[in-house]
């Protein structure tokens, strides 16, 4: 049986994260229930009323009712609740029952799934949710359940497993992961815009919850073409903001023919030897230069003059104007200001080159704007340097040839976005992009939409 089930072995990807060295300053993520939540209409099979399974409950009764609603009016027919029902799973006991379309309860290890030919979604209690809940908040739960719902969205839009097994060209597994983040992330906008009784999901839980889509992205150099492929933590948190601000309409319109996805396979072996990532000092002497005629590219055609500002290294954070964090632009000399000993260094081994090149393209931004005369300072700057940073990425994975991103990069930017602030910072430190999710936001206007977006 084809399962529509989360993502890889998750038990899997999360080890592999715990085993990452954790960076200090950021918080544990709220509750998402609310006391007052009301009873829940949802039974689920084999569950052991703990907290878990609680928890799963209430967020699949308040998904529920959000269907009941949004499929009417997204398709002009009624919801039909999911005929097999929902399976909790203690795939720890041996003598589990097994939920349907499996074997066996250890089917379920580390994942959790739709089954379109049970018409049922069953999740694993034991080293999966509880995992989930650790390490990146209640929202996460509720963002996993979410998007499997998504799932049986897509049966009763006709999107079963035959038709793509008859057309696998229209309906790629690329695209149907996409669109059921997507119509997790309609779902999770309702909450936030306080329209349920059961949930409450701030800004704090749910740049936490989207870390979870990070980790359940497909390794990276997995080709999209790839029939179990998931999508890139670039794309699958693009598809959730889609949803979150354009609804399930914008979702249910989803196809390859509209939709750009930025995975991509290791096309040389050095690259997949080590995993599309530079030394610090080589990403330095290749990036610090691309910026600068790329921008002096903007600068000119405005008519502008560019001072080709000179990247320096600091043994330390600098502080020429404010604290912007490990890179900084000073505006009195012009130059760019780059920790080459500390902080930067520590970030692109933990996260990758690109996370590294983000952040100084978010400095050479500032300069950009204030070549052009535009504000360097408040939020309309931050904005305005985050979209010119995603401006400068988009153009560069467009090239065919000199300096480009490998797979990987954009998963970088999304996790350095998401995690710090330091991108939305503006020349005097302050930072007037908040949370990460609408740091990603604006990063992606300017890759899909380019400068000209950003204002320029």
């Amino acid at each position: 049986m084809r399962h529509r089930s989360i993502a890889l072995i998750v038990a899997t990807a999360l080890l592999a994260v715990g085993c990452t060295a954790e960076i200090p300053g950021r918080p544990r993520a709220a509750k998402v229930v609310k006391k007052e939540a009301s009873t829940q209409t949802i039974q689920v099979r084999g569950s052991d009323n703990g907290p878990i399974d609680k928890l799963a409950a209430t967020a699949l009764t308040d998904i529920d009712e959000f269907w009941q609603q949004s499929f009417q009016q997204t398709f002009n027919k009624p919801w039909k609740q999911l005929s097999g029902g929902y399976y909790s799973v203690d795939t720890a006991d041996a003598t589990a029952k097994p939920p349907p379309c499996t074997q066996k309860a250890a089917d379920v290890e580390g994942n959790a799934f739709y089954c379109p030919a049970a018409d049922a979604i069953a999740w694993d209690r034991a080293s999966l949710l509880p995992v989930l809940q650790d390490r990146f908040g209640e929202a996460a739960v509720v963002v996993v359940l979410a998007h499997e719902i998504g799932h049986a969205v897509q049966n009763r839009m006709g999107i079963t497993p035959e038709a793509e097994r008859r057309e696998p060209e229209k309906y790629p597994t690329i695209l149907t992961e996409a669109q059921a983040d997507c119509f997790a992330g309609s779902f999770v906008r309702n909450v936030a815009d306080g329209k349920s009784g059961r949930l409450d999901i701030g800004a704090d839980a749910l740049d936490k919850a989207l870390g979870a889509l990070i980790t359940f992205r497909d390794p990276v150099g997995t080709s999209p073409e790839d029939e179990q492929a998931h999508g890139s933590a670039f794309d699958r948190v693009a598809a959730f903001q889609d949803g979150y601000e354009q609804g399930t309409k914008f979702c249910a319109q989803m196809s390859v023919q509209n939709r750009q996805f930025t995975q991509r396979a290791f096309t040389t072996v050095k690259d997949r030897a080590n995993g599309g990532n530079l030394p610090f000092s080589e990403m330095l002497e290749s990036v610090t230069p691309d910026l600068d005629g790329y921008f002096k590219g903007l600068a000119t055609a405005a008519g502008k003059t560019w001072p080709s500002p000179k990247a320096e290294a600091a043994q330390s954070e600098p502080t020429c104007s404010g604290d912007q964090g490990p890179v900084a632009y000073c505006p009195s000399d012009k130059t760019i200001k780059i920790d080459t000993k500390d902080e930067l260094p520590a970030l692109h081994k933990e996260l990758g080159d690109y996370a590294t090149g983000t952040l100084i393209a978010t400095r050479y931004a500032l300069a950009e704007l204030a070549v052009q005369g535009k504000p360097t300072e408040g939020e309309g700057a931050s904005k305005a340097a985050l979209c010119l940073a995603g401006a400068y990425t988009g153009a560069v994975f467009q090239r065919q040839d000199g300096f480009g991103l490998s797979p990987g990069d954009f998963d970088e930017a999304v996790t350095v976005l998401l995690r710090f602030d330091y991108a939305a910072r503006d020349a005097k430190g302050e930072d007037a992009v908040d949370p990460g999710f609408e740091r990603v936001a604006r990063f992606r206007e300017g890759v899909f939409e380019g400068p000209k977006k950003c204002g320029l």
